[in-house]
């Protein structure tokens, strides 16, 4: 917070009175990239502060897990899924980042209430603060992920060239969500609350600890309505199965994508106006 401060101290930039357009506002967060990058690296540095390893826990986090998934159903509760705690692996890891980014937004602009009464910023490099350090996140995590896959003999093939693809989307989806849910909690609190129960029902009607065929025929369809389960299979299919993603459902999940981000930064844009009176 203090490098923060002393940066916006050093840069006290006047809010334009120009065009409130789309090129104004890619312009302006562009000028406070600084602020951006500060507020990215210290939610990097805050997951693991005080911590003996520090930011190895990034990649100690997600070894760990998968031992303990390994263990959990090779041993005990046994999966008809050939190499499980991979097929379980792959989908778990970006669903962590998705649930993560939008409960940590949820409460996001109340959380840092100082800075939104006293300084001028855009308000949304927030919510793109928390969605790009959950992003690096997850791409470091992806790296171990790829490690294990070849432990378990399980071989990166070129369709991974599709994996970047899909990650970009992912973060459009995760930052669109984080925009609705940062926003509207400012004025309803009871949404923080309501999102972690939302986030667990999500989980379980989402194909991330079981495959899509033991779902009946008869309601793939519609589960297939769920953003998620198209971004788990994408994943799978790249990592896992080493395919490249459904074609159809990979333009669903990218359409899907920009819809939720469009409203929600619209969403987000109408209702900052008021954030430092309520909040």
């Amino acid at each position: 917070m203090a490098e923060i401060n002393t940066w916006l101290q050093v840069n006290k930039f006047i809010p334009s009175r120009g065009s409130n357009g789309m090129l104004h506002r890619i312009k302006e967060i562009y000028m406070y990239r600084e602020m951006l990058k500060n507020l990215v690296k210290r939610d990097l540095r805050t997951r693991y502060k005080g911590s003996a390893l520090g930011f190895l826990w990034t990649f100690i986090n997600p070894l760990l897990q998968l031992v303990v998934y390994s263990f959990l159903f090779s041993t005990i509760l046994r999966m008809n899924v050939e190499k499980y705690p991979m097929f379980l692996f792959v989908a778990l890891l970006p669903w962590v980042y998705l649930a993560t980014t939008t409960q940590v937004g949820a409460n996001l602009i109340i959380a840092n209430n100082n800075m939104v009464k006293k300084i001028y910023f855009p308000r949304e490099i927030l919510p793109i603060s928390i969605a790009v350090s959950g992003f690096i996140n997850l791409a470091l995590s992806l790296l171990v992920a790829m490690a294990a896959l070849l432990v378990f003999k399980i071989p990166l093939t070129i369709n991974l060239v599709a994996l970047p693809i899909v990650m970009v989307i992912q973060f459009f989806f995760t930052l669109g969500v984080t925009f609705i849910i940062s926003s509207i909690n400012v004025y309803m609190r009871d949404i923080e609350h309501l999102w972690g129960i939302f986030v667990m029902a999500w989980f379980y009607i989402t194909p991330i600890v079981y495959p899509m065929e033991m779902v009946p025929n008869a309601y793939q369809k519609y589960f297939f309505l769920n953003p998620a389960a198209l971004m788990v299979s994408a994943y799978r299919d790249i990592l896992y199965r080493g395919v490249f993603p459904n074609l159809l459902h990979l333009i669903s999940f990218f359409i899907l994508s920009v819809i939720i981000l469009g409203f929600g930064y619209y969403l987000f844009k109408r209702l900052e106006k008021d954030f430092a009176e309520v909040v």
